[in-house]
């Protein structure tokens, strides 16, 4: 049998290196001729196939396919309703009968009719905002909230691991599932690869619905890199949605050795934005899950209870699936709209020539842009690749700072106090067209303050990349940064 085996992988083998020269240029021409791509990803795979046949075929295979086919997550039950709310909001913005409650939204009106026009993103007036930037606040807080849910509780995460936190969570899941309390896990299989099958078999036997997004081909063998669901979303009873840069494991905690304290930001959302993230879960539910949960009203409704609402909220959210850039588009606008200051917080910062472009000009023409990246690398390519990025912004005038308290984890834009754009997409190629994310758009002062105030006293615990620092580097630090630069269009 082993004698077999071999035999099939040396004729494979055998066939591959005969025929390289024609599979080479069939993979050029899908490149170049079948597929949508920026000319720089376009030249960046031929050179790959060029230089490194054999590793370049493997990882063309493995993170160079294009899913830019179809709208995988379209729900025909609520289209037209999605539509019609969006289009009478458009509507009343145009024609100056939509209250706009503050100054943030009157200034932003061109922001909110593109999200509305692009992503469906309704506005929403009413909300309550609480932001967590410790993991075990958050955590704290999620648990907290699970426990009183009545109706049911939508969990879903990009990295879920079985170590104590994630127990934690769970024993509360079962809790509610034998309460009778609908409950639904939605996982990410390259993110979650590390579980295994008896794991969700265990909350499946406790009566918790579980949904796999994306499934590995064979066994845990991921073939599928790209294209992963990057988002953090959990809805209890459609009163209370979290969604941010948190996933679940100890790390996020702060107990990992390697990254030490994680610094990151999570939103808590009470209003009717909630509403928003909970049609965000369903249709990846729904077709993770092949099940409709559209049909299920009461999943929708808003409860009746007290709060402030003095927040205005629009959910967005981009992949793969759209050719449309929410999320990277509203990121260039937010730049471009900038007056006094622009904040950003990224783990990555693999930004493409339109974003760098952006806050090159801004940089330039006076606006205080600051940046902020981590110390230490969970990628290496992706770090080396964001740190010369980092020097084209100092170059230009930026101020760029190294997070050295732990690892920094943030997605986090601000700018002028006045607006925010939060979530789970980092300043990064990836996020921007491979990856399915989910943000929040914060029109409010009083909170995208606190943000601020949040960066400004991370600011206290960073380096500041001036050019002197950046200039002084080593030549092997140099080498690492043009090698990955080389690589960042798939990285």
């Amino acid at each position: 049998m082993a004698e077999m085996i071999w035999n099939g992988v040396v004729t494979v083998y055998d066939f591959i290196m005969d025929n390289i020269v024609i599979i080479n240029i069939l993979f050029a021409l899908i490149i170049v001729f079948f597929q949508r791509r920026s000319p720089q990803t376009v030249w960046t795979w031929l050179l790959l196939l060029y230089f490194i046949p054999i590793l370049g075929f493997i990882l063309y295979l493995v993170i160079g396919q294009d899913f830019h086919k179809s709208r995988m997550f379209k729900a025909k039950e609520i289209e037209g309703e999605l539509k019609y709310a969006v289009r009478r909001q458009e509507e009343t913005i145009y024609h100056k009968r939509l209250r706009l409650a503050n100054p943030e939204m009157e200034r932003f009106k061109d922001l909110i009719l593109y999200n509305l026009e692009a992503g469906e993103a309704v506005l929403t007036d009413n909300n309550d905002i609480r932001i967590y930037t410790d993991g075990k606040a958050k955590f704290r807080a999620l648990i907290e909230e699970m426990r009183q849910a009545k109706r049911y509780i939508h969990l879903q995460y990009y990295i879920i691991r079985n170590d104590e936190l994630w127990q934690e969570i769970e024993k509360v899941l079962i809790e509610k599932a034998r309460e009778g309390v609908e409950v639904r896990v939605l996982f990410d299989s390259m993110g979650c690869r590390t579980m295994k099958n008896k794991d969700w078999e265990h909350l499946e036997n406790e009566g918790i619905q579980v949904a796999e997004f994306f499934p590995a081909l064979l066994g845990k063998l991921q073939l599928r890199v790209n294209y992963r669901n990057h988002r953090k979303i959990v809805v209890i009873d459609g009163r209370i949605g979290f969604v941010g840069g948190f996933n679940v494991g100890r790390e996020y905690l702060g107990r990992d050795e390697k990254f030490g304290y994680w610094r990151d930001t999570h939103l808590c959302i009470e209003g009717a934005a909630v509403t928003s993230l909970a049609v965000r879960f369903v249709l990846d539910w729904n077709y993770a899950a092949k099940e409709n949960l559209f049909l299920e009203d009461t999943l929708f409704e808003i409860p009746q209870y007290v709060r402030h609402g003095r927040d205005p909220v629009q959910i967005i959210s981009s992949g793969p699936d759209s050719q449309i850039k929410t999320i990277h588009d509203n990121y260039l606008r937010l730049i471009h709209s900038a007056k006094d200051h622009v904040y950003i917080q990224t783990p990555y910062f693999i930004p493409d020539d339109s974003i760098l472009d952006a806050l090159k000009i801004a940089s330039r023409s006076g606006i205080d842009v600051r940046i902020m990246v981590p110390c230490k690398p969970d990628h290496p390519f992706v770090y080396w690749a964001t740190y010369s990025y980092v020097g084209d912004m100092v170059a230009a005038g930026a101020k760029c700072y190294v997070y050295n308290n732990g690892f920094l984890h943030a997605k986090t834009v601000c700018v002028d106090g006045m607006v925010a754009c939060v979530g789970t997409a980092n300043m990064d190629i990836r996020s921007f067209g491979l990856n399915f994310e989910v943000n929040a758009v914060i029109y409010s002062e009083r909170t995208v303050q606190k943000l601020e105030r949040a960066f400004e006293n991370d600011m206290t615990q960073c380096t500041h990349v001036t050019r002197k620092v950046y200039d002084e580097r080593s030549l092997i630090i140099k080498g690492k940064e043009q090698f990955s630069r080389l690589l960042s269009p798939l990285l």
